[in-house]
């Protein structure tokens, strides 16, 4: 593109904008670093070195884009104040590694903790669908611009459920179930009945519904309803394949079982078929146990459903 452009010249104003409100955004998060003895380099390394092993002043410099020099002087002051440790590195005499100690991460728990309070804060002002925009937006915009070589796990986020979200968990276990096992489209009629029926009867007080999010993309969901009083029903998990291998399927099942103990139920139940491999090895790790198996056929196919469950 070239500097005439005017779609560029927009786009550049607008990253120009947002860099002005950002930093002034972020100079009124970090105002109170200030009165903490360190200054705002000096609590980025703290953080850096408390978060990580051991490590060498060459890849913190890196890291952090910070000058050499400038960081030498930073942990020479930190060393005096017994802050950090060092100890040759090993294969090489001439390299040190930093780790902070006992002494730095007392120092740091107060900053640390300050500086969570603030974000907190921040965050508390929104809605929960506002701190998930916010969130995601900040999670692409940092995947956008970090060299590949950095780019670090995506992001899962787990929000409630809001409109457009039912006729999502619809489509995606009916397309999912028929790519992946085969299933015609009478699935998606069960599936379609069982979203409508919770959005009908919903009880906020024993029942709910979680999808997560990825760089601001549905990527999964579950569900717990009411099976009665004391019994509470997981349904409707699933993940997009691009979320698979990330833990995402444990996390919604522990999710759910926080959720149902801590509203009163005693026991959770769920029916799922012995052809869904993968779900079954996160039931059983959670603690589930199939108790009844029956053969089938629906969806087009033979299957043998099995009902799990567990106390809480």
């Amino acid at each position: 593109m070239t500097r005439g452009s005017s779609a560029l010249e927009e786009r550049i104003a607008a990253v120009r904008r947002f860099t002005r409100f950002y930093s002034r955004h972020l100079g009124l998060l970090q105002e109170e670093l200030l009165t903490s003895g360190f200054s705002l380099t000096e609590g980025r390394v703290l953080y850096e070195l408390a978060h990580r092993d051991p490590t060498t002043a060459t890849a913190l410099a890196a890291d952090l884009n910070l000058d050499a020099g400038y960081l030498s002087r930073i942990l020479r002051r930190f060393g005096e104040a017994k802050l950090i440790s060092k100890k040759s590195a090993a294969g090489d005499a001439r390299q040190s590694l930093i780790a902070i100690t006992a002494k730095g991460r007392k120092a740091f728990a107060p900053l640390n903790e300050s500086s969570r309070t603030q974000v907190a804060a921040m965050l508390e002002s929104l809605s929960l669908d506002e701190q998930a925009r916010l969130t995601a937006a900040m999670t692409t915009v940092e995947g956008l611009l970090q060299p590949a070589a950095e780019a670090r796990p995506p992001v899962l986020l787990l929000r409630p459920h809001r409109p457009g979200d039912m006729g999502w968990v619809t489509s995606i276990n009916a397309a999912l179930y028929a790519q992946e096992h085969g299933w015609d489209i009478s699935y998606e009629s069960l599936v379609a009945k069982i979203t409508a029926e919770f959005i009908d009867n919903f009880d906020p007080r024993k029942e709910s519904c979680w999808i997560a999010e990825m760089d601001g993309q549905r990527v999964g969901s579950v569900f717990v309803v009411r099976k009665n009083d004391t019994i509470a029903k997981l349904r409707l998990l699933i993940v997009d394949p691009k979320a698979r291998g990330l833990g995402l399927g444990g996390r919604f099942v522990d999710e759910c079982l926080r959720f149902a103990k801590s509203v009163g139920y005693k026991r959770m139940t769920l029916w799922t078929q012995s052809s869904l491999t993968a779900a079954r090895r996160i039931y059983a790790k959670a603690g589930f146990e199939c108790v009844a198996k029956e053969p089938h056929h629906s969806f087009g196919v033979d299957l043998v459903g099995e009902t799990w469950e567990r106390d809480l």
